[in-house]
């Protein structure tokens, strides 16, 4: 997966922020039923949240997980939920257009 921009990044969290968690990871952490359902999720929505148990450096070792073993990207960890996006492999399929620059700010 490439690296995307802040401004790509603060858009993807703009659309996830109505979201619920599709996902939760249980205690047993991230076993082969959980990774089927995220790549069941993302192949459908693109953008999910999934829900992450225990503390804080143990939900950033799993979105990390999440996020290789996926082939997505982790756009953001927020308390005990990470949202990931991965883009539809056909380009047709795809339903989520990323923005090719940031929106011009208005500053006064």
């Amino acid at each position: 997966m490439t690296l995307l921009a802040g401004f790509q990044r603060t858009y993807l969290r703009g659309l996830a922020h109505p979201l619920r968690p599709a996902v939760r990871v249980g205690k047993e952490g991230v076993t082969d039923p959980v990774l089927a359902a995220i790549d069941e999720a993302l192949d459908a929505r693109e953008l999910i949240k999934v829900a992450l148990p225990g503390p804080r450096l143990e939900r950033r070792e799993l979105a990390n997980t999440i996020a290789e073993r996926s082939a997505a990207e982790c756009i953001a960890l927020l308390g005990g939920i990470a949202i990931f996006f991965r883009p539809c492999a056909d380009p047709a399929r795809r339903r989520i257009l990323l923005p090719a620059r940031p929106r011009p700010s208005h500053a006064s």
